[in-house]
């Protein structure tokens, strides 16, 4: 019986290849349109079933998009997965909660502290006003407004980097904070950080970058994160105490 599971699962994974493979071959982008799963099967030589259980794996990866009725296409290729993993991790290991969360403060410091040049020299007017505008909106939701709050801040450090034009930098940023946001609500003992300190540190970062100083840029970086990385040491500590 175990032989036989073996051998589905590594049918299924040759297809998972094989339409990867495919996808390659042809040079599909994001968006495209994939054959139907008859076409498929007869491409790869593979039952019907094994081809709809790869597409399944490949739909969880963000590699297609099954859109029903319409059929299945190129997927974004986003970093879904990679969110999924890292604030199941988060919340399911109590040991490591608040481990995870500096971990994810200090990658998401990193991002920015080492596109900071790069930041500071692609953001052109326009962009430093809408920067502007979601610090206002920050500032006049408030965090208790929940989501208009967070949505705002979210488009903030969405916004701050991506001049750049670095895709992955962006995606890898935002993944990031999507979990830090997610798991954070749910840790016990864990502090949000002052809504007014937070608010000021979003408007240093954009008075910086429309002076074009670096130095301050990052002086403005360090007073953001300094606070978050201090409420997850002392969430921590009371935890462990």
């Amino acid at each position: 019986m175990s032989g036989a599971r073996s051998s589905r699962t590594l049918l299924r994974q040759e297809v998972v290849e094989g339409i990867k493979k495919y996808i390659l071959r042809e040079r599909l982008r994001p968006g495209d349109l994939l054959p139907t799963e008859t076409a498929l099967c007869e491409a790869l030589g593979a039952s019907r079933s094994s081809v709809r259980e790869a597409i399944k794996i490949l739909d969880a990866l963000d590699i297609v998009d099954v859109r029903h009725g319409h059929g299945t296409y190129v997927g974004r290729l986003s970093l879904s997965a990679l969110v999924e993993s890292l604030t199941f991790r988060g919340l399911l290991s109590p040991g490591d909660d608040f481990r995870v969360m500096a971990d994810l403060v200090d990658v998401r410091e990193l991002f920015e502290r080492g596109m900071a040049e790069r930041i500071v020299s692609s953001l052109d007017d326009g962009q430093l006003d809408a920067l502007d505008s979601l610090v206002r909106a920050m500032r006049e939701t408030g965090a208790g407004d929940g989501s208009g709050y967070v949505a705002a801040d979210r488009a903030f450090h969405e916004l701050l980097v991506s001049p750049v034009g670095n895709e992955l930098i962006s995606q890898l940023s935002m993944a990031f904070w999507d979990v830090y946001t997610v798991v954070a609500p749910h840790l016990a003992g864990f502090t949000p950080v002052d809504e007014e300190s937070t608010v000021r540190a979003h408007q240093a970062l954009v008075d910086a970058a429309r002076a074009k100083d670096v130095p301050a840029f990052l002086r403005a970086l360090e007073e953001h994160y300094a606070p978050v990385r201090r409420r997850v040491g002392e969430s921590r500590a009371a935890g462990s105490s």
